[in-house]
């Protein structure tokens, strides 16, 4: 007992949801999911110069070969 009536709220629930979408605060979204204004100035620059920075170092002792790491490709020979 009881099915009718939360099966005509699961309706009622999914027909707001489908018919009623300019309710969404897009500005509220876009701060909830850290993505910020092109406009707008962040320090997401400045920690991935900062990154570049530090794994540039380690590029410069380690150089751009592959010699120490296995090619993947491997021959019966």
């Amino acid at each position: 007992m009881g099915r009718g009536r939360a099966k005509a709220k699961q309706v009622k629930v999914a027909r707001q949801l489908k018919y009623n979408s300019g309710g969404t605060d897009l500005d509220r979204l876009r701060d909830e999911l850290g993505v910020g204004d092109p406009g707008r100035e962040d320090d997401t620059d400045d920690l991935n110069d900062e990154l570049a920075d530090r794994y540039a170092d380690y590029a410069d002792d380690y150089g751009t070969g592959n010699d120490d790491r296995p090619s993947g490709n491997r021959s019966s020979s």
